[in-house]
């Protein structure tokens, strides 16, 4: 079948744009093309610097034709009515059909209208995309209208091997491409994907981005092997490269020995940052004073020239990155902390110093809840904010904290509190790790925990998918510590409102990990669940109770009996939550079932009580033989009103006790 190519060619992309550039386009054509009646098998999307690149595969030659049902005037209508309706439907008197209905007969006219051609759905589809591309940033050039990332240079777009022909603002569709800027200067000829990216590679374009990333990954990876060496993985740099270049090129530079000194991290942010260059270590997992550089050229020199380039400026930026960390020293980050006062952490909750003087009370008061060193605690909470006033946080600030880290230890701090500051930001998102001591933990909680105390108080809640302090991840970050840690901390001095917004995490949280979603409601529903580790143990020791038989026939039995209840309460009028009186118990069958209530309940709540929540479920699995015995053999519904009544109760016994470990109610099945 006939396949649709479509290459945009231009001026450079930013490398950040191409990927969801390219969905776009795939996205607004194939959408486009289906609404217009055209099937096709397959699509691939591609981006380059220069090229966003559309295979449409299968694409059917012409929509298929459509039929279109009219209606007409009554049959007793004036002859007038029916010939003016035959002349606007195009149809004969003999084609209409007669359909009846409340109103009387009416014809029915059927018109046929043949698919469109898919070259004719193309030219007016693809010129609207243009037009209307989503880019976050696009521009005008020359004296025309139209916006694009950079200029538009040419368009290529063929149908079955042939041009569609069309023009946007004196761009005419073509067949015409060009390869690599330097490296290629022959116009290409193309007519369908695959003599494209063959043609292309051929002139030093690799159209497939993923493909780019993996080729300078791999050579990557031989280079730095043959010095002994190895890549610091980075997917989000590779990434990023990947749409810098149309044909990499490794090759590898080096920087004086001496930088060694300044903290690794330092050193790959700097060449990451500003040449987008990838760190190494050695044998002995130390950073090495090499690294590698993804050039866009096939240099004549063998890339000698390039190298040296790159060494001048990155040396300038690594002499930049040692200034600051020399001048940082000099000053005890106790020393920095009134320059706090004078930065806003927000209109409304104060300077950064405030905020500090706050974290650092909640960490002692957490700090002595899960047993961490409290003046440790709070001395790593006064400090951990600190280093936001240094040199090197000011020109990169994805090192803040691990720089306090390292301004800590050199200036003899304790290396938990120096570890404490490193982690206090951790984790930030799910594959973060979390603090590894607990002067760590409960700062990092501490942290947390402020921030969102604070903005609930100032009524900035995320809204919709709308999260701009990241107050989400913020409290997720609060129950995975929590979790991964077993820790214990109650959460309610936090408020109904911020606990409620917890349990809606949790739930997140645990759905993630498997849990079923009724059981955190039946957890939930119980109220007063304030302790997050307490929350999950208990929704994990009811998964496994209804795993069994005993556990799925008294979650039957007690549904039963809940609705049962539900009915005749509404029929009544009136709750039936007092005690059964033992006195007018007369069947066999309703003593058991209120004595292994009372029993089942008891060792419930003693097992609630010391946390032994697979022993409460045990407590009530015992309720499973006498429940189903008294719906066997017992009328709860007795005509005597006295019967029914204390049968009712006895029912609401059975509620009652099985609210000891969840709201049975919210448990499906």
């Amino acid at each position: 079948m006939p396949e649709l190519l479509l290459e945009l060619f231009s001026e450079e992309i930013p490398a950040r744009m191409q990927a969801k550039a390219a969905e776009d386009l795939k996205a607004m054509i194939t959408n486009g093309l289906v609404d217009a009646g055209l099937v096709y098998e397959g699509a691939q999307a591609h981006a380059t610097p220069r090229r966003l690149v559309l295979s449409v595969e299968g694409l059917n030659a012409r929509a298929a034709d459509t039929l279109e049902e009219r209606k007409g005037p009554r049959t007793d209508a004036p002859k007038l009515a029916i010939d003016g309706f035959l002349k606007s439907t195009g149809l004969s008197f003999e084609e209409l059909t007669v359909q009846d209905d409340k109103k009387g007969k009416f014809y029915i006219g059927t018109i046929k209208k043949p698919g469109q051609l898919a070259t004719e759905v193309v030219s007016e589809l693809v010129p609207n995309v243009i037009r209307k591309f989503p880019w976050p940033k696009s521009m005008r050039w020359g004296s025309g209208q139209l916006r694009w990332v950079r200029q538009l240079l040419s368009i290529i777009c063929t149908f079955d091997g042939e041009v569609v022909p069309f023009e946007i603002e004196g761009i005419a569709s073509g067949s015409t491409t060009r390869g690599h800027r330097f490296l290629s200067t022959k116009a290409i000829e193309v007519r369908r994907f695959e003599d494209y990216a063959q043609k292309l590679h051929k002139a030093h374009v690799i159209v497939d981005a993923g493909a780019r990333a993996e080729t300078i990954r791999a050579e990557a990876k031989n280079l730095a092997f043959a010095q002994g060496l190895a890549m610091i993985e980075d997917e989000g740099l590779l990434r990023e490269v990947a749409g810098l270049v149309e044909w990499p090129v490794l090759l590898m530079g080096e920087f004086d020995k001496s930088f060694l000194n300044v903290p690794p991290e330092v050193i790959v942010t700097t060449i990451k940052n500003n040449q987008k260059c990838f760190a190494l270590r050695d044998k002995s997992d130390k950073l090495s004073n090499r690294y590698l550089l993804v050039s866009n050229m096939l240099a004549s020199d063998g890339g000698k020239t390039i190298v040296a380039g790159n060494n001048k400026v990155i040396a300038a930026r690594l002499s930049d990155a040692k200034f600051f960390w020399d001048q940082d020293r000099k000053t005890n980050l106790e020393e920095l902390l009134p320059k706090l006062d004078s930065i806003t952490f927000h209109a409304k909750l104060g300077s950064q110093g405030e905020r500090v003087k706050r974290v650092e009370v909640l960490a002692g008061e957490i700090a002595k809840t899960i047993g961490a060193d409290v003046e440790k605690t709070k001395l790593a909470a006064r400090l951990a904010k600190a280093d936001l006033v240094t040199g090197m946080v000011g020109e990169f600030p994805e090192l803040q904290g691990l720089m306090g880290h390292y301004y800590a230890l050199d200036q003899g701090q304790d290396v938990h509190v120096a570890e404490a500051i490193r982690d206090h930001y951790k984790p930030q998102g799910p594959s973060d790790t979390i603090p590894v001591s607990k002067i760590g933990q409960a700062v990092a909680l501490a942290d947390k925990l402020d921030t969102l105390v604070g903005f609930w108080a100032i009524d900035e809640k995320p809204t919709g998918s709308k999260d701009p302090y990241a107050l989400r991840r913020a409290a997720l970050g609060v129950i995975r510590i929590i979790l991964d840690k077993s820790l214990r901390l109650p959460m309610n001095r936090s408020g109904d409102d911020l606990l409620a917004f917890f349990a809606d995490r949790l739930k997140v949280y645990l759905k993630d990990q498997g849990a079923r979603h009724d059981l955190i409601d039946a957890v939930f529903s119980l109220g007063g669940q304030d302790d997050l580790l307490m929350i999950v143990r208990r929704v994990e020791a009811l998964s496994k109770f209804l795993e069994i038989d005993d556990g799925k026939n008294l979650l039957s039995g007690v549904k039963r009996a809940s609705n049962i209840l539900k009915i005749e309460e509404k029929k009544d009028g009136v709750s039936f939550s007092g005690a059964p009186n033992d006195k007018i118990l007369v069947k066999g069958e309703e003593k058991a079932l209120f004595t292994a209530v009372n029993q089942a309940e008891a060792l419930a709540r003693k097992a609630v009580a010391a946390e032994d929540f697979e022993a409460a479920m045990k407590a009530i699995a015992k309720l499973r033989g006498p429940v189903d015995a008294f719906f066997e053999h017992v009328i709860v519904n007795d005509p005597d009103h006295n019967y029914r009544e204390n049968r009712l109760k006895l029912l609401n016994r059975i509620r009652a006790a099985t609210l000891t470990v969840a709201d049975f109610s919210k448990i499906e099945g």
